[in-house]
């Protein structure tokens, strides 16, 4: 199978049937979700798995009563940093630099340009970017759940505060981000299952630019997003 043929197949799953799925298929799905990039290498989220049924009980209550996080498998909930420091970035970087058998201070540089940076932005632009991040991993682990033939359903539909009340987060430097519920499809009960694929066409979707394209910061001119695709 292709990539594009798996996210062909994988829809936002509305009712999941209980069905477990096996260790190797999960181990699968986190080994891609570990493997994503971020930016710098940080890496500045995890996952955690849950799979209690009086914990997801618990989570579906706070997650808008959605049924497939108590129908699901595995629930995956990815959190991320609440800002960034030089204790966080320093040990990312000491074991990046021991794994490449590399002097620790090699990066040094470019660490003090990232703190520099990072350190004026205030401690809410910290935390999204940190979520920004997770979002990749996230993206990654649904596709490969859909080469896997593994039903996802991603999820924001939750209350963050609560969530991170509920699996003890407050005061361990994470928040909690995105959810997704890990399982397989009841397809006498999903009212999605045969809908067609719908995403926006390809010509309204892409847009090829040039130089020519640009704005032009003296006259405030610019490119026109709502044109036609340039061929």
């Amino acid at each position: 199978m292709s990539l594009l043929e798996d996210l062909q197949w994988r829809y936002a799953t509305k009712k999941m049937n209980g069905t477990k799925v096996s260790q190797e298929k999960l181990d699968y799905i986190l080994e891609a979700a570990r493997m994503a990039p971020s930016s710098s290498g940080l890496q500045q989220y995890k996952v955690i798995v849950i799979s209690d049924k009086a914990l997801l009980e618990k989570i579906q209550g706070i997650a808008y009563n959605q049924s497939q996080i108590m129908d699901c498998s595995h629930l995956l909930v990815w959190v991320a940093w609440d800002g960034y420091s030089d204790e966080r970035i320093s040990k990312v970087f000491n074991y990046m630099m021991d794994e490449r058998g590399l002097p620790r201070d090699t990066m040094d540089s470019y660490k003090n340009v990232i703190l520099n940076l990072y350190g004026t932005k205030g401690a809410d632009w910290q935390a999204h970017h940190a979520a920004k991040q997770s979002y990749i991993s996230f993206a990654m682990a649904m596709a490969a759940a859909a080469e896997q033939r593994v039903d996802a359903t991603p999820m924001e539909g939750f209350t963050p505060e609560k969530l991170d009340e509920l699996l003890n987060l407050n005061g361990s430097g994470y928040k909690s981000t995105v959810i997704l519920p890990l399982g397989y499809r009841e397809t006498e009960n999903d009212w999605l299952v045969n809908m067609k694929k719908v995403r926006t066409p390809r010509e309204e979707f892409i847009t090829e630019m040039t130089i020519a394209d640009a704005a032009d910061v003296e006259t405030g001119g610019g490119f026109d997003l709502n044109t036609t695709i340039k061929k």
